[in-house]
């Protein structure tokens, strides 16, 4: 069985984390304002060898790819191996997630931007942004979650979408992304969260032969985590409508009313989810730390643990037809399966490093992968 090297593990989470993370104040102190380089301030440089920067994910518009990652980049390609670089995109923030409707396309990232551009990312324009030192009215300076970080973003029509990331940070648009409502994720569940954080860490002692699965939190910092704010890191939505939201310490949660209200509960593991991903029904794979990969058919209710053959972790996937997967991680890791009724397939690209995101790219089974090491093409084995 594979282990995973520790500095690798996470490392793409702590890079897409770390603004969240970060003091409020200097060593002195001292209230840090918006730096004089401010990256919101200035437009993202065009660089030769952009298709090699760490690029975080991938969505597909039309018949190009569209890639974003550090420092503001947007790469295009009609291929998936020839790549430009947009040059219209007014920040260098980290893009972190995409996502497209037809011609239209969202991409999210650090301090709290949302990016949106109505020709298959030609040009860009900032629909929200929330930097730190410039608190919006009533909220404190020193709040935590000012400037923090959206993880991902999920639009079902051209109007309609959600963007979420750290601290429960949950935001809804109904109009394009023109206006963005919302702060935090509403869950209503009756304290069934408590409950099912209990009950799977009752699970997780009595079916715990690996080592690594029982002691990722303690019991302390499980209560703890109950009650502060789970960052969200991915959102997916099924054929039946609904949608489910995994994050940090197993939480899971799903609503089935459009997002209006949302039900919070526990993986039956308390490591982080980091992806996840929707199919017909109420079926959905969720995927991330230490190889962990689980099954619901509810929209989350009930869980079935996928055997990875690894504990290397998982960053980013793309469902296929008929409840195939492809899902990539740490040290190159690749699994695929073409139907739900298959194992999982452990495959690596070496040279690809930490991968973020894996799309299909043709009907022979070719992947285009993009993460540290930026994008490149992949046949799995």
């Amino acid at each position: 069985m594979q282990r995973p090297r520790p500095a690798v593990a996470v490392a793409l989470l702590a890079i897409l984390l770390c603004p969240a993370v970060a003091s409020a104040q200097d060593t002195e102190g001292a209230s840090i304002g918006v730096l004089a380089d401010d990256p919101l301030d200035r437009p993202a440089e065009v660089m030769p060898l952009a298709k090699s920067s760490l690029l975080l994910d991938i969505t597909q518009s039309g018949d190009r790819y569209i890639a974003v990652g550090e420092s503001g980049h947007v790469l295009i390609s009609t291929d998936g191996s020839e790549w430009r670089q947009s040059a219209n995109v007014p920040l260098r923030s980290t893009l972190t997630a995409v996502t497209s409707i037809a011609s239209h396309v969202w991409a999210v990232g650090h301090d709290g931007v949302i990016l949106h551009s109505g020709d298959a990312g030609e040009h860009w324009e900032i629909q929200r942004r929330d930097p730190r030192g410039q608190p919006a009215a009533g909220v404190a300076a020193d709040d935590i979650r000012q400037g923090a970080p959206l993880l991902d973003v999920l639009f079902t029509d051209a109007n309609h979408g959600f963007a979420i990331g750290a601290y429960s940070l949950l935001l809804s648009t109904s109009d394009g992304g023109k206006t963005w409502n919302g702060s935090r994720i509403n869950v209503s569940d009756n304290g069934k969260a408590a409950a099912d954080a209990a009950k799977a860490r009752s699970e997780q002692a009595a079916h715990s032969e690996n080592d690594l699965e029982s002691s990722v939190f303690s019991a302390d910092e499980l209560a703890i985590g109950m009650e502060t704010d789970a960052h969200l890191n991915a959102i997916a939505r099924t054929a039946s409508g609904g949608f489910v939201i995994v994050g940090e310490r197993g939480a899971i949660f799903r609503s089935r009313d459009g997002g209006q209200s949302w039900t919070r509960s526990q993986l039956p593991y308390d490591g982080s989810m980091f992806g996840i991903v929707g199919y017909e029904g109420e079926h959905v794979l969720a995927f991330g730390l230490r190889g962990h990969v689980f099954e619901s058919t509810d929209l989350g209710e009930n869980w079935t643990e996928v055997p990875t053959g690894s504990e290397l972790s998982l960053m980013g996937g793309s469902a296929l037809a008929n409840g195939g997967v492809v899902i990539g991680g740490a040290n190159g890791i690749v699994l695929h399966r073409a139907r739900d009724s298959e194992p999982l397939v452990l495959s690596t690209q070496t040279a690809a490093g930490t991968i973020a995101k894996v799309l299909p790219a043709g009907a022979d089974g070719e992947l285009l992968i993009a993460g540290e090491n930026g994008l490149s093409r992949f046949q799995p084995k």
